[in-house]
This record gives C-alpha cells, sequence and structure tokens, in this order.
C-alpha cells in the first residue's frame, strides 16, 4: 500500500511538472506573438505620421473633394499610381506569407511581417487626410483597449469559438462585397452599417484568432516551426486590430 502511494504521489507529481513546462512554454510563446503584433503596429503608426509629414503635414487643407498644399510626394502616394502599386504589394505579401509560411525560415516570415507593416503603414497615412489628430489618437486608445479585452477572452475562455469564427468568416466576406457595392452608391446609410457591422466583426474574430493562436502551440515544436507559428499569429491579430481601429474611426472619428 505504501508503494502505491509513492508511485501515485510521483505520477501526479510528474503530471504537474510537464503541465507546468507546457504552461510556461504557452505563455512565452503567446508573448512572442503579442510583441510581434506590437511591433508591427507600432511601425505602421510611425510610417504613416512620417508619410503624413513628408505629403505636407499641417500645410495640407482638404476644401470638399481638394486637397490643397500636398508636396510632390504627397501627390504621388494619395493621387497617383503608387496608390494602386502599393495597395497590390500589400496584398501580394499576405498572400505569399500565407502560402510559403512552411518553407520560410522564421527570420524571413518576420522580415516579410515588417515589411507588410511598412507598407500599410504608407497607405494608411490617408487617415490623417480625413480625421483630426486628436480623435485618430483618441479612437486608438479604444482600440487598443477593447482589442485586449478581447483577446483575453479569447485566451482565458473554455468555450469553443469555432463555429462563431467560421460565421464571422462568412460575415467579413459579406462586408467586403458591401464595401465594394459603397464604392459605387456613397451611401451615408450604407457606410454607417458597413461601420458597425465592420467592428462586431472584427472584435469576433479577435477572440476566435487568440483562441485558435492559443491551440497552434505544440511543446514538442522546434524553434523553426514555433517561430514561423509566432509570426503568422501576429499577422492575424496584426490584421483583426488595424481593422478593428479602422472601423471605429469611422464610427468615433472627428472628419477635418
Amino acid at each position: 500500500m505504501s508503494d502505491f502511494d509513492r508511485n501515485l504521489a510521483a505520477a501526479r507529481t510528474g503530471y504537474r511538472a510537464d503541465r507546468v513546462a507546457i504552461d510556461a512554454g504557452l505563455r512565452a510563446y503567446m508573448i512572442r506573438v503579442y510583441n510581434y503584433m506590437a511591433a508591427g503596429v507600432a511601425l505602421t503608426g510611425v510610417v504613416s505620421w512620417l508619410t503624413y509629414q513628408a505629403a505636407g503635414g499641417d500645410s495640407i487643407q482638404v476644401a470638399g473633394n481638394r486637397i490643397i498644399g500636398l508636396t510632390a510626394f504627397g501627390q504621388a502616394i494619395f493621387g497617383g499610381p503608387l496608390t494602386i502599386i502599393l495597395f497590390l504589394g500589400t496584398l501580394g505579401l499576405v498572400f505569399y506569407m500565407s502560402f510559403r509560411i512552411n518553407r520560410l525560415q522564421p527570420s524571413t516570415a518576420l522580415g516579410l511581417f515588417m515589411l507588410y507593416s511598412g507598407l500599410l503603414g504608407l497607405m494608411l497615412s490617408s487617415v490623417f487626410l480625413t480625421y483630426t489628430g486628436t480623435s485618430i489618437t483618441r479612437v486608438f486608445f479604444i482600440s487598443a483597449a477593447s482589442f485586449g479585452a478581447l483577446s483575453l477572452y479569447g485566451y482565458t475562455t473554455q468555450r469553443d469559438l469555432s463555429p462563431i469564427g467560421l460565421f464571422l468568416v462568412m460575415g467579413l466576406f459579406g462586408l467586403i462585397i458591401a464595401m465594394l457595392v459603397q464604392m459605387f452608391l456613397h451611401s451615408p446609410g450604407l457606410s454607417f452599417l458597413i461601420s458597425v457591422v465592420g467592428v462586431l466583426i472584427f472584435a469576433g474574430l479577435t477572440a476566435w484568432d487568440t483562441q485558435q493562436i492559443k491551440e497552434m502551440y505544440d511543446v514538442q515544436d522546434d524553434g523553426t516551426v514555433a517561430g514561423r507559428k509566432a509570426v503568422m499569429g501576429a499577422l492575424r491579430l496584426y490584421l483583426d486590430f488595424i481593422n478593428l481601429f479602422l472601423m471605429l474611426l469611422r464610427l468615433m472619428g472627428d472628419r477635418r
């Protein structure tokens, strides 16, 4: 009987040690994901601000549909063919990383993610033409707080969010179609609806993606595989945050 008790205690102690090791590895993995994501967001913000300043900064005036005070660089960024090139380039990078991630070195994948964040910063500099700097800052912090709460829920909940996630993905395709229609209709009502639905979709995707990224962790992964997973997880959360911020800005931002 005494031998059984000792064996049982040893088994339980071993289980606890394994559990602690897994929890520590998962925590380090998630911190790595969030650090990459935060670095991408920071790079996007810095590039956006510097691009706006190089385009004319405070000398830029918006009068109706006309933009006055742009430098030559600003005219190229906001009105020339470079806009289309940037859009296609960022879109191509996302698809390339998604389909080639299993063949990329973690350092290469991280470099591509940072390149994407910088290019998207060039594109998003246009928000400074539409909204005041104060409202952009306010909405950014609201978005950060909302994102943090939603991601924490996705990380800690025991509920399987997969059914909700699949529904949200379908809703995302519907949102993209509605945005394409809005490009031709210019309807204020449809624009408001897109913003509200967009906030709900990307709020839900934040929680679902966090749970999915958590479940991607495997204690048996080597450094290369874990690095790839961390970069792709950071990209997913980065896209959720950026889109949540843009949708909230459409709802709450003060236009110039």
